[in-house]
């Protein structure tokens, strides 16, 4: 019964707001009964919930406790604030990824009305190789990792993407030498992805920051910026956060 739910709750994907109960059958492999019987009972622990025209999106409960049981969420309060201040200096999107399987998993993102096309959303994902959040965080991870991702088929979104074995080697090893990854043109040939690392208190690389520009002569003009963003990030996953009635400090940039 329990797997059966799980199957139902994945039926959702990164861009379904809504489904219908046919939709859940067929993608959670169920019968249609038996799919509609369990999303009435979920329905009724507020896991999900139906709208007027009797499709089923996921419940404002699974979204309370997920988003307070996530082990992110000491890194997504350690980083919004410099998120914040981030994209107000870029202007464009801000975002937040964290490996997760073979994927970068972007947990907060910010954006901006008339920004350069980005694929990303929370709770989104992206292939590693491709986006330079996952190139970043691909270049700190284990080299049993590595290898398997050098040795497995990568998808070309745009003539710019990395394609071969030789070509993600020598780009992990670039990351890693100049500190940041910057990919122009790999997902969309109109935008450049540039990522830095966000390290915790032992300096493992645990997080992705990420902006997403315009693909022109000014986009290299953003990585001192970001570098210092991350490097603040990672000075506040060191801390406890303030309390809420602590007085409003100066930007955490200019520390």
């Amino acid at each position: 019964m329990l797997s059966r739910a799980v199957r139902i709750v994945e039926a959702f994907g990164p861009g379904d707001t809504a489904l219908s109960i046919t939709e859940i059958a067929r993608r959670s492999g169920l019968h249609i009964a038996t799919a509609s019987r369990l999303v009435e009972e979920l329905c009724g622990f507020g896991w999900l919930q139906r709208d007027e025209d009797r499709k089923v999106r996921i419940g404002v409960r699974m979204w309370e406790v997920a988003s307070r049981a996530s082990p992110t969420l000491s890194l997504r309060e350690a980083a919004m604030p410099v998120m914040e201040d981030l994209h107000a200096i870029v202007g464009q999107h801000t975002q937040l990824g964290v490996m997760e399987g073979d994927e970068v998993l972007f947990v907060e993102r910010l954006t901006a009305p008339g920004a350069v096309i980005n694929f990303t959303r929370i709770a989104g994902r992206q292939p590693l190789h491709a986006s330079s959040s996952g190139l970043l965080l691909l270049a700190y991870a284990p080299p049993a990792l590595q290898e398997r991702m050098i040795a497995s088929p990568l998808e070309a979104y745009t003539e710019k993407t990395i394609v071969s074995s030789s070509q993600l080697r020598s780009a992990l090893a670039e990351v890693r030498r100049q500190g940041y990854a910057f990919l122009a043109g790999h997902i969309h040939s109109a935008a450049t992805g540039i990522a830095v690392p966000v390290r915790d208190p032992a300096g493992k690389v645990i997080a992705a920051l990420a902006v997403i520009v315009p693909n022109d002569g000014a986009a290299r003009s953003r990585i001192p910026v970001l570098q210092g963003a991350s490097a603040a990030v990672s000075r506040a996953m060191a801390y406890p956060a303030p309390p809420p009635s602590r007085p409003t400090e100066p930007s955490i940039l200019n520390h």
